[in-house]
């Protein structure tokens, strides 16, 4: 791979748009995109992506999304010791850290919090670290992942068999009820799921909740099967704004186009550091052994012989040794993740979707919908384009090239969109049917 690679849009397409929805005052929502700078800092540490959603009264939400996206990529840049997916993890738990000092030391603040979802490219795959209900998908094929966990009451609650798909689907638990996020407490638990095989062509998506509580999987994935990464986060956002946008809708999509980018039997695998006793697996009973053995030598050596104290003296001293090179990292010990081996349980679901098809008869009939509620309401719009989109729509349904008329009627229901944006108070009425 050639330093031409720095020139990351030839191997990588990324776009990305945060929305305020339609019935809230402020954006708590941020995002982040980091690209590294070169090919030796994409090898040791990949490409960072951050979605995180704020919880809090007033602007304590939105400063604690943006302490988040400051501060792990900050951090994640500074552990530049350990392990791409250490330093991942042990980034979003500084952040917790730095977000529940500020929430402690300023009353208005109080409790703030975030959830995030954080993934990272890496030569040996995707890497996701998150907390809270903000998610990561992948697309591949006609099928779509989800990679994290939802640590939401709903999902932990199904997770352990007190919820039934009936009951979920009944409304008997709320789905917005989160179990776990950044800022409230001084410790957080982090998931950290991967690494994640990469292929020419997968796209991944990361978006808070007010993108998945309003568009289904299949529809996020016929999305993402069918239009390039800038349409795709302006349609994935015009859709849940269409559907209620009664939150804020952040999205990110990553697009890989370059085999230089794919995961290869021949990278070197992700080795976690080994000077750390727990990631060593050293076994508590290892050190009473040897401290047993040290007070036998003891008090053998001083209330009997020193030949009786010879035997546990050797064991007292072995265990010492043994225990001392572990300490400090000796031997071939660290642990080697890649592969068939994976941290988390992920993929958390799996979806497929339908050919191009049904999804363009679907967007066809959201179109004229919002085409009638145009007309009726008298809003100024520029026919003439929206029916030039219209007609390329209809032309590839009759040329049965289903992805060309998802894509031209997407751009009608964009275009749509943005005309109707911009006319006075019309945006607050407008709502179409999930």
């Amino acid at each position: 791979m050639s330093e031409s690679l720095l020139n990351w849009d030839a191997y990588i397409q990324v776009a990305s748009l945060s929305d305020i929805g339609m019935r809230r005052s402020s954006n708590q929502d941020n995002l982040s995109v980091t690209m590294a700078s070169g090919l030796e800092q994409w090898q040791r540490r990949g490409h960072l992506f951050i979605v995180a959603d704020g919880m809090g009264a007033h602007a304590a939400g939105e400063l604690a999304s943006k302490l988040a996206i400051d501060h792990i990529p900050h951090l994640y840049a500074k552990f530049d010791d350990i392990s791409a997916p250490e330093a991942l993890k042990k980034s979003v738990i500084g952040a917790n850290t730095e977000i529940h000092r500020r929430g402690q030391a300023n009353d208005d603040f109080h409790n703030m919090g975030t959830t995030c979802s954080v993934l990272t490219l890496l030569p040996q795959g995707a890497v996701a670290a998150h907390i809270g209900d903000s998610r990561v998908y992948r697309m591949r094929n006609t099928t779509i992942e989800q990679l994290t966990f939802d640590h939401s009451l709903v999902w932990e609650m199904k997770a352990s068999g007190q919820l039934s798909d009936e009951e979920e689907k009944a409304g008997k638990i709320p789905k917005n009820v989160i179990t776990r996020s950044l800022g409230p407490y001084p410790e957080c638990k982090v998931d950290v799921e991967g690494p994640f095989p990469v292929e020419v062509g997968d796209t991944f998506l990361l978006c808070s909740d007010g993108l998945t509580g309003l568009l289904t999987d299949g529809e996020i994935g016929s999305i993402l099967a069918n239009l390039a990464p800038d349409e795709a986060v302006r349609v994935l956002v015009d859709l849940a704004n269409l559907r209620g946008g009664n939150d804020n809708i952040t999205c990110i999509v990553v697009k890989v186009t370059h085999p230089q980018l794919a995961t290869s039997a021949s990278v070197q695998p992700i080795t976690l550091r080994g000077n750390s006793p727990a990631k060593l697996g050293i076994n508590p009973i290892s050190w009473v052994v040897v401290i047993a053995a040290g007070m036998a030598t003891l008090l053998f050596g001083v209330m009997m012989s020193p030949f009786m104290a010879l035997i546990p003296g050797m064991v007292f001293l072995g265990g010492l040794i043994w225990l001392l090179i572990q300490a400090v990292g000796g031997g071939d010990s660290r642990e080697r993740v890649m592969g068939n081996r994976r941290f988390g349980k992920g993929p958390h679901t799996r979806t497929k979707f339908g050919s191009g098809e049904a999804f363009s008869n679907q967007l066809r009939e959201i179109a004229e919908e919002l085409r009638d509620a145009a007309k009726n309401q008298a809003w100024k719009i520029d026919w003439e384009t929206l029916d030039k989109f219209h007609a390329q729509a209809v032309e590839a349904i009759e040329h049965h090239t289903p992805s060309e008329a998802i894509r031209f009627y997407s751009r009608s229901l964009s275009f749509l969109m943005e005309q109707l944006r911009n006319q006075n108070g019309s945006s607050s009425s407008l709502e179409l049917d999930a």
